[in-house]
């Protein structure tokens, strides 16, 4: 069953009524998908007020639920919010015509960012749940991958292929663009996938993932098409890589900073002389978006706590030469690492 988080974030925020009409914050606190309406939440009820075509799939999938579908018309937001002595809204999501419009109204804004914030950094059971369905389906679609990967193709046919397998085994959408770098193109973390052709000797780094009724997952894998002897330097590097993630997983703990869990994979690629090429953060939170808290970087003095998902990729980059990768979608349990990411072998692949 979907879980609602309606009056859950009404209790958390202390204002008399809660706005929302961003589209994953909607999903977030009733687990409805709309790209019109909002939502109004108080001590009565969540109500969800959308159009004629969400209001009868909303009365099905909410019926003996906490959230109340209504068919609304157009201004009808700021005469109900006017009743409210305090309205909790994301200032992040709402644009500046939007406050203005409610200020005039007469409404009492208050900024509930961090209380989102928050409780959407802390996933319940059933989001993991969700979490742990679309890095299932990653990997499984990446498996399937690997024996139709020829000579010749683009980064694109790849990662079409890809993205059908995710597709075909159940996927509702992609996390992000997918992207497929071969070759030097690997050196630039975020490439954008072309029409580069794959061949012989090759490295490939593919980052991708998928949505599970909105929740995301994260996964990047680096791996080598065909051996032509000329990647002794990738190898070494690859190990070290490899260690530095595997490390997290074995030393990162419950009570632990981003900051202080960024540095057990910083500091043992600086002893390995690649510290200077690790060019972006451990990790960042992962949840109904691809990048979200908690951040897992060098200056991150956020707590980590069970209940919490986060990526744990560590990389090595050399421009014009070659860059490696090796990301899992993580949470933590019990006080320690638990990786979604169990069906790929992440020891270095030459197909």
């Amino acid at each position: 069953m979907m879980v609602t988080n309606g009056k859950k974030v009404w209790q958390a925020c202390g204002c008399e009524a809660v706005y929302v009409a961003c589209e994953y914050m909607m999903r977030y606190v009733s687990g409805f998908v709309a790209e019109n309406g909002f939502i109004i939440i108080d001590k009565d009820a969540t109500t969800l007020f959308t159009d004629m075509r969400y209001i009868e799939a909303a009365e099905k999938q909410f019926a003996g639920t906490e959230v109340k579908p209504v068919l609304y018309k157009q201004g009808e937001a700021l005469e109900r919010l006017a009743k409210y002595k305090s309205v909790g809204i994301s200032f992040d999501q709402t644009s500046h015509a939007e406050y203005v419009a409610m200020e005039k109204a007469g409404v009492k804004l208050v900024n509930i960012d961090g209380c989102l914030t928050s409780l959407m950094t802390v996933k319940n059971e059933w989001e993991i749940m969700q979490i742990a369905k679309a890095c299932e389906i990653a990997e499984d679609a990446f498996n399937l991958l690997l024996p139709e990967i020829k000579e010749g193709m683009t980064e694109v046919e790849v990662a079409a292929l890809l993205e059908y397998n995710m597709r075909k085994l159940g996927a509702q959408g992609l996390s992000f663009e997918t992207i497929v770098a071969f070759g030097a193109h690997a050196s630039v973390p975020h490439h954008e996938t072309g029409e580069t052709k794959l061949q012989f000797g090759d490295e490939i780094l593919i980052d991708f993932g998928c949505k599970v009724n909105g929740y995301c997952s994260d996964i990047t894998r680096t791996f080598l098409f065909g051996d032509d002897g000329k990647h002794e330097a990738f190898k070494k590097a690859y190990q070290a890589v490899l260690t530095a993630h595997e490390l997290v997983k074995e030393k990162v703990v419950g009570g632990m900073t981003g900051a202080q869990a960024d540095a057990v994979a910083r500091e043992y690629l600086t002893e390995q002389g690649y510290g200077h090429l690790f060019t972006h953060s451990l990790g960042h939170g992962i949840g109904l978006n691809v990048h979200e808290y908690p951040r897992v970087n060098k200056i991150s003095a956020e707590i980590l706590t069970d209940g919490m998902v986060f990526s744990d990729e560590p990389g090595v980059y050399v421009a014009g030469e070659y860059g490696i990768r090796i990301e899992d979608t993580v949470t933590l349990e019990n006080g320690k690492i638990r990786s979604f990411m169990s069906k790929t072998d992440k020891k270095l692949i030459v197909l």
